[in-house]
């Protein structure tokens, strides 16, 4: 092989390449490189403190689910409670209205009872007076006997 002055030529020609690359090239390739390499780093780091957030908010969703049933729950069980007490307080209600119209018509039954019982008395009075005029063939005056009919009818 011969070293003429195209190798030379060739030789110093890589040589101003290599140093021009060197010089003006290759540090905004290993910059970018580096900034790429550092914004890789801070997304991954951003993930994982996104991952970690996530699941702190997973947890803490979690737990205020939890936190809304056992008070939705609360609330059915005293919502069931008010309407048992108020059944009750009706049912209470409605024995008290019972007895009372109970006792209401044991009293006008009692009262139609005692104007029966008077009217009754008041015709066995007069058929009492009509047997007697019947028995006796005369006329019974009746203001001259109305103490014994009333007795009668007292009696009765």
């Amino acid at each position: 092989m011969n070293i003429n002055a195209t190798l030379i030529g060739q030789a110093i020609s890589f040589a101003i390449f290599v140093w021009f690359c060197m010089k003006y090239v290759w540090p905004p390739l290993t910059a970018a490189m580096e900034e790429r390499q550092q914004q890789m780093s801070e997304g991954l780091a951003n993930a994982e403190k996104a991952q970690e957030e996530l699941d702190l908010a997973m947890s803490e969703v979690e737990n205020q689910l939890k936190e809304a049933k056992l008070q939705s729950a609360a609330l059915i069980d005293k919502a069931n409670k008010r309407a048992n007490q108020i059944v009750e307080d009706a049912k209470g209600i409605a024995i008290q209205e019972g007895d009372r119209l109970k006792q209401s018509a044991q009293a006008d039954i009692e009262q139609e009872m005692n104007s029966a019982k008077e009217a009754l008395r008041q015709q066995v009075a007069v058929l009492a007076v009509a047997g007697a005029e019947k028995i006796l063939s005369s006329s019974v005056d009746q203001n001259a006997h109305s103490e014994m009919l009333n007795n009668l009818a007292a009696q009765l």
